[in-house]
C-alpha cells in the first residue's frame, strides 16, 4: 500500500478519489444549506438530525475531517514533485499555451479554500464540539431561541459584511478550484473517453456549488 502512495498514479487516483468525497460533501452541504432559505423549520430538524445521528457524528464526521486533511497534503505534495519534476525545462516551456490558468494556479485557489475552511471551522464547528462534547449539551437549543438553535446561529454569522465578503470570495476561488479539479479527477481514474461531456458537467457543477453558497450567504446578510 505504501507503495501505492509512492507512485505518480497512486497519488493522483487517491487525490481524485478524495475529491470524489468532498464533492458529494458539498452537494449534500448545500442541499441542506439552502433549507435555511426556503425552510427554517425543516433546515433546523436536518440539522439537529445531522448534528445528534451517532453515524454521522462518530463515522462520517471522522471520515470528513480525514478526507479534507488528505486532499490538501496530497494536493501540496503533488504540486512540489511536479515544479521538482519540471525543473530547468520549466522555465523553457510556455505553460499558459499548454495548460489552463485554473490547471496552473490549483495550488493558490487551495489556499484559499483552506483558509476559508479554518474561518468555516472557527464560526461553526469549534463551537459545535464545544456544545455538544465539552458542555455535554445535545439538545439543540439554546435560551431565547424557540425551537431549535441551527437557524439562528447560521444567520447570525451572516451579519458583519466582512464575514460575508470573506465567504462570497472564498466561493469564487472554490467555483476556480473545482472548474479544474473536477474533470482531473475523473481523468485520474480514466474516464478519459468522457473528458467532453465531463468537461461540461464539471463547469455546471463549479457554478452552481459556489454560486448556491454565494446565495445563502448574500440572502441572509440582507435579510437578517
Amino acid at each position: 500500500m505504501s507503495g501505492f502512495f509512492k507512485s505518480s498514479i497512486g497519488r493522483k487516483v487517491s487525490m481524485a478519489l478524495s475529491a470524489f468525497f468532498l464533492m458529494f460533501f458539498l452537494l449534500q452541504h448545500l442541499a441542506i444549506n439552502v433549507l435555511s432559505v426556503f425552510s427554517p423549520d425543516t433546515f433546523n430538524e436536518v440539522s439537529h438530525f445531522m448534528g445528534t445521528n451517532p453515524v454521522v457524528q462518530f463515522a462520517l464526521q471522522p471520515v470528513l475531517i480525514f478526507a479534507v486533511v488528505f486532499h490538501f497534503v496530497m494536493g501540496f505534495i503533488l504540486e512540489l514533485k511536479n515544479k521538482k519534476a519540471q525543473g530547468v525545462s520549466y522555465a523553457k516551456n510556455n505553460g499558459a499555451a499548454n495548460s489552463t490558468w485554473m490547471s496552473r494556479n490549483m495550488i493558490y485557489s487551495g489556499i484559499t479554500i483552506l483558509a476559508f475552511i479554518v474561518l468555516h471551522f472557527i464560526d461553526f464547528w469549534f463551537p459545535e464540539i464545544n456544545t455538544k462534547f465539552i458542555q455535554g449539551d445535545w439538545s439543540g437549543v439554546m435560551d431565547g431561541v424557540d425551537g431549535y438553535r441551527y437557524y439562528e446561529e447560521l444567520v447570525h454569522k451572516f451579519v458583519n459584511p466582512i464575514r460575508v465578503a470573506a465567504y462570497v470570495v472564498a466561493f469564487v476561488f472554490l467555483g476556480l478550484h473545482l472548474a479544474h479539479g473536477f474533470t482531473s479527477a475523473f481523468q485520474s481514474v480514466g474516464a478519459n473517453s468522457l473528458r467532453k461531456k465531463l468537461e461540461k458537467l464539471g463547469l455546471a457543477y463549479s457554478i452552481i456549488i459556489p454560486a448556491g453558497f454565494i446565495f445563502i450567504a448574500l440572502y441572509h446578510y440582507l435579510n437578517h
